[in-house]
């Protein structure tokens, strides 16, 4: 999906018709969470392109289109049946409660294998935490990578022996097959997934309407076992906020350990406790972040956004993208900056 074009020609033959949006169907399986049910039509019922028209049709269906009860005793009335399923561009599976016989490897209930049946080849496949045992008992993952709730992944692996599974990441993205982590991690996922679609701009703006921030790696780590912090010890919250906003300059963990007014190594410390990451990782994560946003969003040259971005030459940028996503910064560009984006609209 591509963003709608600028002021078309007044004469009406001319103007390019705007995109339908994509269809995104949820399917709610007994025993599903409320929160992680919601999220989809949370997150992506908010994207929206720069004419406030929406990006995404969402609709909650059943495999056999009658209510069902969720894991918080209210029965969710879904809007449509397996019928859904079969219209859609993106299914999305959230979790289900009440099906333990998925944790032992066993078959999916028949309605539910029906209604799986329906999803057209080619469509896009999704599922936000242990909504992978449903794909997996579906066959769907078999051979591939995928993650689900950290805590669930020793059974998930002795449930499902081929799927390749990974417990240490929020989420991962394997092209038509998407599976994310517990909770928030599905947050992340859908804001990856429109961040795909349409771009970092877009995906922000979705994100900043659901209050939620903008951007978490889908390789960051699920759990850091830690006891909860102290809150009479300082913490470096503050210094990751003031360093956002000073990424194009020098920022030597001596200089971040000063601003947070801890000795190196106490920062060092108090920092990976924290976000899970040492500060020279973390960084370098979020000037990639910021370098794709520049690439995708203007026309600066490699070289200014390499500088804008704290990497300083062209080449640093260039082997931090390759290294970390397999492409040039050219080659990002071609593919995601706006001039590719206004083609595919067409």
């Amino acid at each position: 999906m591509g963003r709608i074009l600028a002021e078309a020609p007044q004469n009406a033959s001319n103007r390019a018709a705007a995109p339908a949006p994509h269809r995104i169907a949820v399917l709610a399986l007994p025993g599903v969470p409320p929160f992680e049910l919601g999220i989809p039509s949370r997150v992506f019922g908010s994207a929206q392109d720069t004419e406030g028209s929406s990006l995404y049709e969402v609709t909650v269906c059943t495999a056999d289109g009658s209510p069902v009860l969720s894991d918080a005793g209210f029965t969710v009335q879904p809007a449509a049946g397996p019928e859904a399923l079969a219209a859609a561009d993106t299914v999305v599976v959230p979790p289900t409660h009440a099906m333990p016989e998925l944790g032992r490897g066993g078959p999916l209930p028949p309605e539910v294998t029906a209604a799986v049946a329906r999803i057209r080849p080619g469509t896009r496949l999704v599922s936000i935490c242990s909504g992978s045992y449903v794909l997996a008992a579906a066959g769907l993952l078999d051979g591939r990578p995928a993650t689900t709730h950290w805590n669930l992944a020793p059974e998930f692996r002795r449930a499902y022996p081929a799927v390749r599974v990974d417990e240490e990441v929020l989420f991962v993205d394997d092209g038509d097959v998407l599976t994310s982590a517990g909770v928030a991690a599905g947050v992340d996922l859908c804001l990856h997934i429109i961040r795909r679609d349409h771009g970092a701009a877009v995906a922000n703006r979705t994100a900043r309407m659901c209050v939620v921030p903008p951007w978490r790696d889908g390789g960051q780590a699920q759990y850091i076992d830690r006891p909860v912090p102290d809150p009479t010890i300082a913490d470096t919250s503050a210094t990751r906020a003031w360093a956002l906003d000073h990424l194009g300059e020098p920022l030597p963990l001596n200089r971040l350990a000063e601003h947070a007014r801890m000795s190196l190594r106490s920062f060092t410390r108090r920092f990976r406790d924290e976000v899970g990451m040492t500060p020279v990782q973390w960084l370098t994560a979020q000037r990639l972040e910021l370098a794709k946003q520049l690439l995708e969003t203007t026309d600066l040259s490699i070289d200014l956004v390499a500088h804008r971005v704290g990497f300083g030459t062209a080449n640093s940028l260039r082997a931090h993208m390759r290294t970390t996503l397999g492409v040039s910064p050219a080659s990002y560009r071609r593919t995601f900056g706006t001039d590719a984006r206004v083609a595919a609209a067409r």
